[in-house]
């Protein structure tokens, strides 16, 4: 079909037409079959031309552009159809013709409507102090640093950070959670995504034509465009095909014709039927109604398509590897408990760990100065503050050395008859699958007057990750596996708390790489990852998505499918969606190869069998199974919903521990 106009050439317009066309044929048959008044043809023939003002636009424009496509084909059937005194079957193939054609870009324009409401989501205004004033202006005119308020009931103009008050934000239009989200003083806030609570203030991070939003619906126009393989497969055939149909139908009426002595008017009846049922319209929309519904649908619930090859890619997959840290947990620690050894201050020892972790951003850093904030302690005055690469941090408190980070970095600060009692507790830490890090402090004015805390953090796990590996397997994934760089015992504890199918720790980049493509022995593997630090394995994987993503660009950018959710139940969710677009596409392409096969024999056959096809049965098999294959790829836009809810922390096995390759940053790490 030709592509969406507007005027008179709209699909509502073109609708509104091939029903009065329609009803203009059917008076005709009634007039001139019933009341038998000749007069009845000349309504044949009006509605003939209703139908080839739009079919003859469509099949002018293929033929400008040098193409012979179904256009062509349904233009000229019909009208050989007239010439040979059928003015009715020739109306009629193009009554279902414009009708089929209008309700097919009547689904494209409902599944782009579908996409397109990510669109809405976009504020109209934005609150900016200017001039110690509070103003209002368009989104477009915020710059990187302008101080933005954003009040109950308003969205969130542009990506920004809070920096002051805290609340709770809906962002379930874009991320399918229908939990609000808690945020405060330092947490990031996502364009389109609604205050429902108390007013905050927020400094911007991004202009709007650079927020996630913006890359979000850019991504899924782009991915609109993009064709899976059968339908890049199809779309190749589509011209080629189309010309073979003409001249076969061209050889069956000479042959019908010349070799058979049949009647010339009957042999080019039998050829026009041929060129109706054998041409490929339903085949040619089988796939893109389906993959454009499938891509609406996710885009509506928080997943991300980049476009057919990715759904086609998702759909076959029989083994997933997870990555650890920011996938199967959250990645975002929080101290669970400060534990003072002997005598030792655990506030000062707080107070020394925050100043220590002052200049870091790394989670672990974050979770020990939020946690001070928390109780109202104020960073200690350090000096010479210092950072040892796998060790941890070093500092001085006047002339008192202070270090935070792994046991053997603070050893030599702990007094010796505290030390057996730190390495107790940091075994007890690990065994439970927790974060922990060593704050240590001495004076050397005071001989064995050192003091000494271990800081325990947990780390938690996605939602969903509870019922991640039965609904896979489930699904057919034979293989869930996680890989990560944490050590062998905190992965253990992971792997078996979810029961995972296998787990690798302490592993390299590439070590990571040569385990997935170990995985495809399995079957086509899909990586999941939090799109920053699982690079070289992402690109290892047949398909790689990203969770959890709606700020990484790194995500939205890279990976084949970006899962806006926290929630791992939408991993699941998508899978089955894929799954599900598969099926429909399978059963689109079968169907409509079905109809034109049996139409098709059965008019060659005719004269051998007791089975006669009438154009008009042949018109209603071709266009009717166009409308039915567009019904039935709609369907998937009706896909029940995933049930996400936001983050929640749990207690438990979930956190990395220290000296490890995760842990690289500061500290510990």
């Amino acid at each position: 079909m030709a592509e969406q106009s507007s005027g008179i050439f709209s699909p509502q317009v073109q609708l509104r037409a091939a029903i009065f066309s329609g009803v203009l044929l059917l008076a005709a048959v009634v007039i001139e079959k019933v009341a038998h008044q000749p007069w009845g043809v000349g309504l044949a023939y009006a509605s003939l031309g209703i139908g080839l003002i739009y079919g003859g636009k469509a099949a002018w424009e293929a033929l400008r552009e040098l193409k012979f496509d179904i256009d062509v084909l349904m233009v000229v059937g019909a009208i050989l159809a007239a010439a040979i005194g059928h003015p009715e079957e020739g109306a009629l193939l193009l009554f279902l013709f414009v009708l089929s054609g209008a309700l097919e870009d009547l689904a494209m324009l409902r599944t782009q409507r579908e996409v397109e409401a990510l669109a809405k989501l976009m504020p109209s205004e934005a609150r900016l102090m200017r001039d110690g004033a509070w103003v209002t202006v368009r989104p477009e005119e915020l710059n990187p640093g302008d101080r933005v308020q954003i009040r109950p009931g308003d969205r969130v103009p542009a990506d920004c950070r809070v920096a002051s008050g805290s609340t709770s934000l809906d962002q379930s239009a874009i991320t399918g959670e229908s939990v609000p989200r808690e945020v405060q003083t330092g947490d990031d806030l996502f364009a389109g995504t609604i205050n429902v609570d108390d007013p905050i203030e927020a400094v911007v991070s991004r202009a709007a034509k650079e927020s996630s939003l913006q890359k979000i619906l850019n991504l899924v126009t782009q991915a609109r465009e993009e064709r899976e393989p059968v339908q890049r497969f199809i779309d190749k055939l589509d011209q080629p095909y189309s010309i073979g149909v003409f001249l076969t139908s061209i050889a069956v009426f000479f042959i019908w014709w010349q070799l058979r002595d049949m009647p010339l008017a009957e042999a080019t009846y039998t050829a026009i039927t041929l060129l109706i049922v054998a041409s490929p319209c339903a085949l040619i929309i089988a796939t893109p109604t389906a993959t454009l519904a499938a891509i609406a649908r996710g885009a509506r619930s928080g997943v991300l398509f980049k476009g057919g090859r990715s759904i086609e890619s998702l759909s076959r997959v029989k083994a997933v590897c997870f990555d650890k840290t920011g996938t199967l947990t959250v990645g975002r620690p929080r101290v669970s408990e400060i534990h003072p050894v002997a005598w030792s201050n655990g506030e000062k020892l707080l107070a020394y760990a925050a100043a220590l972790e002052e200049p870091s951003s790394h989670p672990i850093a974050t979770a020990i100065k939020d946690t001070a904030r928390a109780r109202g302690i104020e960073p200690a005055p350090l000096r010479d503050v210092g950072h040892t690469t796998g060790r941890g941090m070093s500092g001085f408190s006047g002339d008192c050395p202070v270090r935070l980070g792994s046991y053997v970095h603070a050893e030599e600060l702990i007094p010796e008859c505290f030390r057996q009692r730190v390495k107790d507790v940091l075994a007890q830490v690990q065994r439970q699958g927790n974060i922990a890090v060593v704050v240590s402090h001495a004076c050397p004015e005071k001989p064995g007057g050192g003091e000494a805390a271990v800081i325990i953090m947990e780390d938690s796990v996605r939602p969903g990750a509870e019922t991640l590996v039965p609904q896979l397997h489930a699904l057919g994934v034979t293989l869930v596996r996680m890989l990560t760089g944490d050590n062998h015992r905190t992965a253990e504890h992971v792997a078996t708390s979810l029961k995972l199918d296998a787990f690798d720790a302490e592993l390299l980049p590439e070590d990571k790489v040569r385990l997935v493509k170990e995985s495809k022995a399995a079957g086509p593997v899909a990586v999941i990852g939090d799109g920053v630090n699982d690079a070289p394995a992402l690109a290892a994987a047949d398909v790689s998505i990203g969770i959890g993503s709606i700020g990484t660009d790194a995500a939205l950018e890279n990976a084949d499918i970006v899962l806006l959710s926290d929630d791992l139940s939408v991993m699941p969710w998508s899978l089955r969606l894929a799954k599900a677009a598969r099926r429909t596409i399978t059963i689109n392409i079968v169907f409509a190869l079905s109809i034109i096969a049996i139409m098709a024999t059965l008019t060659l056959t005719s004269d051998w069998t007791s089975i006669k096809v009438p154009l008009s049965l042949g018109v209603l098999a071709h266009e009717g199974g166009t409308v039915l294959v567009v019904g039935h790829s709609l369907l998937l836009l009706a896909f029940a919903s995933p049930k996400v809810g936001s983050v929640k922390p749990m207690r438990g096995p979930t956190a990395l521990t220290p000296g490890t390759a995760e842990f690289s940053s500061s500290g510990a790490r």
